[in-house]
């Protein structure tokens, strides 16, 4: 069984290790759900079964092929703090397992258009909820999740993980609160990874194994494509907002964290599919946006096409300029470079990712994501037992997630807007501030009209 001083590490840990599990943890384990079932819930579940005593009650998903997957391996995981003894309970429609089931946590990893509805119903049965990134689709439903949260009194933390993550916690304390970057006023954010396909299998027939019509749910309808499901639903407006609210809202969400800020007052974009004309993606291949806060300018760019950096960030992170040095973040590490020649200060995962050598033996494309996943477990358990709010707050996560979303509207509509962070509203344009919510298909009402 793991330790519980490894059950407690991360950035949470001093707070948490001086209260140690609450009554009710100790009582018995978490009941959960898990509402997606596909690679961030397979993932976030990981991490959660190897950092808190939990009870997988039951999966939902509309494929049921991944609902088997899951379960079989949660039945075979080899590090939870409590072994699992039974086979979760399997369901199709969230809302079936929800007034069926009594959960402690719900996890809601599901494509974004389907984020706001599903977590909204979790708070509303009485559970805290892991809640994937972006919060959601439109910012008018990220409005209503808060509003939920915080009428449940219950904890949502939202998978943005590297406020939690040890190397860019430590970034924060080591460089940038010590002063080390001095004055800061220029930060660059990037995603240059290939991951807007070039050409997708012609539309068919749904296979028996998937509810098509519940996948795309509030959406605007889109045919189905075997290569849209499960990974590159990211490809469709319809479903998403692209990869500035896939890669682009990791960082966002670190560097507000790291420099304390809030709204952006302005934001602008430009953007087009510029190179990859033939795809039936509905995303554009690049894309560059400004957010604008008081003596600082973030900038964020996206290309998916050309040559793909290397270097401590690689294709995806940020660099925050200061008149005293650079700090560049990647994924699982940081590099600080001082501008007067002196040492190189870095940092990254490895300590972490060496308390469970498990993991080696997880799929490849979980092997990194378990391990920065775990701290933010952590942090969740530690805000349920404390009674506080997590470090990735649904409300840093909405802030996060709405001005990615406005940069697409300022794109889409071929100008900034003004932002208005204390009344959350559009200043001076009111088609952009309709389009603060998008319209639902029919029967799905949208969170923000009930």
């Amino acid at each position: 069984m793991t330790s519980r001083r490894e059950v407690l590490g991360g950035a949470a840990a001093a707070t948490f290790l001086s209260t140690g599990f609450g009554a009710f943890a100790a009582a018995r384990p978490y009941r959960v759900g898990v509402i997606g079932s596909g690679w961030m819930g397979r993932c976030n579940i990981q991490a959660l079964m190897q950092v808190a005593p939990v009870d997988v009650v039951a999966l939902c998903d509309v494929d049921r092929l991944a609902l088997a997957d899951l379960s079989a391996r949660i039945m075979a995981f080899p590090d939870s703090v409590t072994r699992q003894q039974k086979k979760p309970q399997l369901y199709a429609d969230y809302r079936e397992m929800l007034k069926k089931q009594h959960f402690d946590i719900v996890i809601v990893a599901t494509p974004d258009h389907w984020h706001a509805l599903p977590a909204i119903a979790a708070l509303k049965s009485g559970a805290h909820v892991y809640l994937e990134k972006p919060v959601t689709v439109d910012v008018a439903e990220g409005k209503a999740v808060v509003a939920a949260a915080r009428a449940s009194g219950k904890v949502v933390q939202v998978g943005t993980q590297r406020r939690a993550s040890p190397p860019h916690a430590e970034a924060r304390t080591r460089i940038v609160k010590s002063g080390l970057l001095g004055n800061i006023g220029h930060v660059e954010l990037y995603g240059l990874y290939h991951q807007r396909k070039p050409s997708f299998a012609p539309v068919t027939t749904p296979p028996k194994t998937i509810d098509w019509n519940f996948y795309v749910g509030p959406a605007p309808f889109v045919e189905y494509r075997p290569d849209i499901h499960p990974v590159n639903w990211r490809n469709f407006r319809e479903f998403g907002n692209g990869y500035i609210a896939d890669l682009g809202v990791h960082f966002l969400d670190t560097v507000r964290y790291m420099l304390d800020l809030k709204w952006p007052k302005r934001v602008s974009s430009v953007g087009g599919v510029y190179v990859d004309r033939h795809s039936a993606s509905t995303i554009v291949d690049t894309q560059t946006a400004q957010f604008e806060y008081d003596n600082l300018l973030v900038s964020w760019t996206n290309r998916e096409w050309a040559e793909i950096p290397e270097g401590p960030a690689g294709a995806w992170g940020a660099k925050l300029y200061g008149d005293k040095g650079t700090l560049t973040l990647g994924s699982v590490n940081y590099e600080f470079t001082p501008n007067d020649g002196g040492a190189k200060i870095a940092g990254n995962l490895d300590a972490e990712i060496a308390k469970f050598p498990n993991d080696a033996k997880l799929l490849p494309m979980d092997r990194q994501l378990v391990p920065l996943t775990r701290p933010n477990m952590r942090d969740f358990i530690g805000a349920i037992e404390q009674k506080r709010r997590p470090l990735a707050d649904v409300e840093e996560g909405y802030i996060s997630t709405s001005s990615v979303i406005l940069a697409n509207m300022a794109m889409d509509l071929g100008r900034p807007i003004r932002w208005d962070g204390k009344a959350e509203a559009v200043i001076g344009d009111d088609e952009a501030q309709k389009r603060l919510a998008r319209p639902y298909r029919a029967p799905w009402i949208h969170p923000a009209s009930v």
